[in-house]
C-alpha cells in the first residue's frame, strides 16, 4: 500500500502530523472519520436566532474593546440588517483584536446563548468574508487531531484523498446490496462531505447508512481475522487425550457434592476438546461461586491419565494457594502429585519444584507467573489452565504455552462473566463455556447501599455478626493516604477497628504484605482464629472462607461493577444468611449513581458485565488492553448487535468463497493487524 510520504501533494510537515495521528496512508486518512458535524451551508439572521442552537451568522464589526471588568474579555458588536450580537473572547491574541476592528465583515459561527446585553456568542469561529464569499454546500467535519495540524489542513488532506483511486470495494457488491448498504465510496464521500439536508442528529449518532455501512464493514473485518485465527489454530498438532477411565470417576465418588446439570454440560464439551489432535482454546466462564474449579480438576485428570503434565495458573499468591490447597484435598486420594511454584518460595523449595517438574513426576503444578519465567522446564506439558485470564497479558498466556511440546490444550478460566457482544466480537476465535447456573444450597446474599454518614451503625453491625459467632470483611481501596484520593485505608482502618473491636481478633491483608505473610493472616481467617479481616481488594477472587457472612465495602461508589460483584462473592458461600453493605460517599457522579443502582438491584453476574460493558466500553472492560484485537473505532456494540450478528454469520461463507478479497479487506481495516496474536 502507497505511504502518504510517496505522494508528492503531501508535505512532510503533514505527513509527520499525520502520522503523529497514526494515518500512515492513503486507506488510513480517508478511514479517519469525523467526530461530529458543524452546519455552515446557511447564513442565519440575528432576528432569527434561538439560544442554545448552533448557527452560523454574516455581518459588520460596529464596536469592538478589551474590558477588565469583571474579568478580562474581548468584546465585539456584529450587526446585520435585522439586528446586532455580542461576541465574546475570554482568551484572545493580539491578532484576533486585529481582525475585530470596527468595519470588518465577518462570517461567525458558534452556539448562542441568553447574556447581559441580549444574545451572545463565546468564543465563535471567525473568517474575513467578501461580496463572493459563498457558502458550504455541504456540512462541515470536524475531525480529531493533534498539536500543529489545523482542521482545514485535515480537511484538505482528505479531499486529496478522495480523489485517489482507493475506494473501491473489497467484496463483490452484491454482498452489500443483500443488506440495502451503500457503496464503500458514497459511504466516504457522505461522511466526509455530508448534504445540507441530512439529519445532524442521526449522523452524530452514527445511525446514517453510510455510518452503518462502515461499522459493518469493520465487525466484518474483526471476525474474519478472528475466524482466521481459529482456523489456523486447528491445524497445529496438540496432545490427543483419551476418555478419563479412572481418575474422573475416582474424584466424582469422592466429592461431597454432585455436579450440577452446567457443570456436567461444559466438562462433556472440555473432555471432547482434549480428545481432538489440535489444541484447545476454550473459554470456562461462570459467575462467583459456581464451580468451575472441580471442572477444570476433571480436564486435568484426563491429561493426567493420558501421561502428560497440568499446570495451573492463577494471578495472586493468594488465589493460587486456595487453589493448592482444594485440589491437595481432592486429588491426593488419586495419588497425583501436585507441586507447588511461586516467586516467594525458599530457593531450596524452588530448586525441587523445578527438578520434579523436569522429571515429570509432578503431575500438576499449580503457581503464579513464576510458571513462565524462562528457568522453568516441563516433562511433557499437556493443558495449561490459567484462572482469571483477564489478569494476564498475551505474552504471558503465550509464554505458558510455549513450555509445551506439542503446544499443550489451554483452559482459560474467569469468573467475570462476558456480555454476548463482546463473546461474540473480542472473544470469537475461542470457544466458549458458560456455568450459568449455582450449585444447591448457596444462600442468596443481602446487598445494601448506606451512606457514610452512618459509619456507627455499621460498626454496630459488625459488633452483632461477630458475636453470634460469624466472620466479616471490611474492604478499603487504598494501602496508604493519598492526597489525591481521600479514600479510607487499610492502614488507618485496621487501626480504628482494633480501637473499636478490643473484644475482637482482627487481620489485615493486602498487596504490598509479603506473600508469607499474607498467607499467615488468610489461614488464620480461614480457620476462624480472626473475626474481622480488614483487606484490600487482594480479596477480589477466590477467597473462599463459608462462615463469613458479612462484607463491608468503603468507598463503593469508587469501583468497577465487576469488581463490587467479584468482592460480593466473597460472603454467602456458607449457610448462614450474608449481607454486603456498600458504603459511600454523598455528592455521587452520575455514572458512580448508576453503578450503585445496578449492584443493589441484581446478583445475575451476567446482567452486571452487560451494565459494566455499557457503562466503561469494552476496553475498559477487557482490563489488559493486551487483548491482540484493535479496540472498534466506528461499531459500538451496544448499538450495532445486528450488524455483529450479520458479520459473524458471513465470515465462513466469505473466507471459502472469496479468500483474495478477504485479504484486501483486512488490509483496509487492519493492516499487519490482521495477523493476530490472540492468545
Amino acid at each position: 500500500m502507497v505511504t502518504l510520504s510517496e505522494i508528492k501533494a503531501f508535505s512532510k510537515p503533514l505527513v509527520a502530523n499525520l502520522s503523529k495521528l497514526g494515518i500512515h496512508n492513503i486507506q488510513g486518512l480517508l478511514l479517519h472519520l469525523p467526530l461530529r458535524y458543524i452546519d455552515e451551508t446557511h447564513i442565519t439572521a440575528v432576528r432569527d436566532l434561538r439560544a442554545g442552537v448552533a448557527s452560523q451568522l454574516e455581518g459588520e464589526i460596529v464596536h469592538a474593546e478589551v474590558t477588565y471588568k469583571p474579568r478580562k474579555a474581548l468584546i465585539a458588536r456584529l450587526e446585520d440588517a435585522s439586528g446586532q450580537l455580542t461576541l465574546r473572547f475570554l482568551h484572545f491574541y493580539p491578532s484576533q483584536i486585529a481582525a475585530l476592528k470596527v468595519g470588518s465583515k465577518l462570517r461567525v459561527y458558534g452556539e448562542v446563548r441568553s447574556g447581559y446585553f441580549g444574545y451572545e456568542i463565546v468564543h465563535p469561529t471567525c473568517k474575513a468574508v467578501g461580496e463572493k464569499t459563498a457558502v458550504a454546500e455541504t456540512l462541515t467535519p470536524v475531525y480529531p487531531t493533534v498539536a500543529g495540524l489545523t482542521q482545514d489542513s485535515l480537511r484538505k488532506a482528505i479531499a486529496m484523498a478522495l480523489k485517489q483511486n482507493a475506494l473501491n470495494e473489497t467484496f463483490p457488491a452484491s454482498i452489500y446490496q443483500a443488506f440495502n448498504f451503500p457503496s464503500f465510496a458514497d459511504s466516504l464521500r457522505d461522511l466526509h462531505n455530508p448534504p445540507p439536508e441530512t439529519d445532524l442528529h442521526t449522523l452524530e449518532e452514527k445511525t446514517t447508512p453510510a455510518w452503518q455501512r462502515l461499522a459493518f464493514d469493520e465487525l466484518l473485518a474483526q471476525q474474519l481475522s478472528m475466524r482466521k485465527h481459529y482456523a489456523r489454530r486447528r491445524s497445529v498438532n496438540a496432545p490427543q487425550f483419551k476418555s478419563s477411565k479412572s481418575l474422573v470417576s475416582g474424584l466424582l465418588k469422592s466429592l461431597p457434592f454432585a455436579l450440577t446439570q452446567a457443570q456436567q454440560k461444559v466438562a462433556v464439551e472440555i473432555e471432547r476438546d482434549l480428545m481432538q489432535p489440535h489444541p484447545m482454546q476454550r473459554l470456562l466462564q461462570g459467575d462467583v461461586g459456581s464451580g468451575k474449579t472441580i471442572v477444570a480438576c476433571m480436564a486435568a485428570l484426563q491429561s493426567i491419565e493420558s501421561g502428560w503434565q497440568v499446570a495451573l495458573m492463577a494471578p495472586t499468591e493468594i488465589l493460587a494457594e486456595q487453589h493448592y490447597r482444594k485440589i491437595l484435598g481432592w486429588l491426593t486420594p488419586l495419588n497425583i502429585q501436585i507441586a507447588w511454584l511461586t516467586g516467594s518460595q525458599s530457593k531450596k523449595d524452588r530448586t525441587t519444584t523445578l527438578e520434579s517438574m523436569a522429571s515429570g513426576r509432578a503431575q500438576l503444578v499449580i503457581g503464579t507467573h513464576a510458571l513462565f519465567q524462562e528457568a522453568v522446564q516441563f516433562k511433557n506439558l499437556g493443558l495449561a489452565i490459567i484462572d482469571e485470564q483477564h489478569r494476564f497479558g498475551v505474552q504471558q498466556r503465550l509464554a505458558l504455552r510455549q513450555k509445551g511440546q506439542p503446544e499443550p490444550h489451554q483452559l482459560m478460566m474467569t469468573a467475570t462473566p462476558i456480555p454476548r457482544t463482546l463473546s461474540m466480537s473480542y472473544y470469537a476465535d475461542l470457544d466458549v463455556s458458560v456455568i450459568d447456573e449455582l450449585p444447591p444450597g448457596r444462600t442468596p446474599i443481602v446487598t445494601k447501599l448506606v451512606s457514610d454518614t452512618r459509619r456507627d451503625e455499621i460498626l454496630q453491625r459488625v459488633r452483632e455478626s461477630c458475636a453470634q459467632g460469624n466472620q466479616a470483611y471490611w474492604v478499603c481501596p487504598l494501602i496508604e493516604e493519598s492526597e489525591v484520593l481521600q479514600l479510607a485505608t487499610a492502614n488507618d482502618t485496621y487501626a480504628l477497628m482494633q480501637n473499636e473491636f478490643p473484644e475482637l481478633n482482627i487481620g489485615l491483608v493486602h498487596g504490598r504484605m509479603k506473600s508469607a505473610e499474607k498467607q499467615i493472616v488468610m489461614a488464620a481467617f480461614s480457620a476462624g482464629d480472626l473475626q474481622l479481616l480488614v483487606a484490600t481488594t487482594v480479596i477480589e477472587v477466590g477467597v473462599d472462607v463459608p462462615n463469613a457472612s458479612l462484607m463491608i465495602i468503603e468507598h463503593a461508589e469508587r469501583m468497577g461493577l465487576s469488581q463490587l460483584h467479584q468482592l460480593r462473592g466473597r460472603v454467602g458461600r456458607g449457610a448462614a444468611k450474608s449481607t454486603c453493605i456498600l458504603l459511600y460517599q454523598n455528592k455521587l457522579s452520575e455514572t458512580a449513581r448508576a453503578r450503585l443502582k445496578v449492584i443493589y438491584e441484581t446478583s445475575d453476574g451476567f446482567a452486571i458485565a452487560q451494565a459494566d460493558l455499557n457503562l466503561r466500553g469494552p476496553g475498559e472492560f477487557l482490563g489488559v488492553r493486551q487483548s491482540g484485537v484493535p479496540m472498534l473505532k466506528i461499531a459500538d456494540l451496544e448499538r450495532d448487535t445486528l450488524l455483529l450478528e450479520n458479520a459473524k454469520a458471513l465470515a465462513d461463507r466469505l473466507l471459502k468463497e472469496y479468500p483474495a478479497e478477504v485479504e484486501r479487506h483486512l488490509d483496509r481495516w487492519m493492516g499487519s493487524a490482521g495477523e493476530l496474536v490472540k492468545v
